[in-house]
């Protein structure tokens, strides 16, 4: 099943796609976009491009595992992308996803600019891969 992945952010999105086997997750782009409806028609027709058929959502929750204002938004977000897409919509812990974009971005030597309009679409696929993991293994 094609599965489009969702970091969300306050004003950056990174949003990634896997293959219909469920074994490569990319980038697909970062939409910059503040409101919640325009954001979620923007990955709506993300999800008619590619065929995705569920979203997965990143949950920041605190270190802890509890969930703050961040945690909160992102829930009232995954309700108006529901509605709005028609496909389920997965919340998945993305505690340390950015970290680890940015050190892969790090190893492959990526600043600037160039780092600031790749890292959310990075840390998108990241929370991705941790899924599929997921439904491989239940882990």
């Amino acid at each position: 099943m094609v599965i489009l992945s969702v970091d969300y952010g306050r004003v950056r999105t990174g949003v990634a796609v896997c293959d219909k086997d469920e074994i490569i997750a990319s980038p697909v782009t970062v939409i910059k976009e503040v409101r919640f409806d325009a954001l979620a028609e923007k990955i709506t027709a993300l999800c008619r491009q590619t065929g995705a058929e569920q979203i997965v959502l990143g949950l920041p929750r605190n270190m802890d595992g509890s969930e703050g204002e961040s945690a909160q938004n992102v829930r009232a977000f995954a309700e108006v992308l529901q509605s709005t897409s028609g496909r389920p919509v997965v919340l998945q812990d993305e505690r340390g996803t950015t970290v680890t974009a940015h050190h892969y971005l790090n190893r492959t030597d990526t600043r600037g600019k160039k780092r600031k309009a790749v890292v959310d679409s990075v840390a998108a696929v990241i929370i991705l891969e941790d899924y599929l993991r997921y439904r491989r293994n239940g882990l």
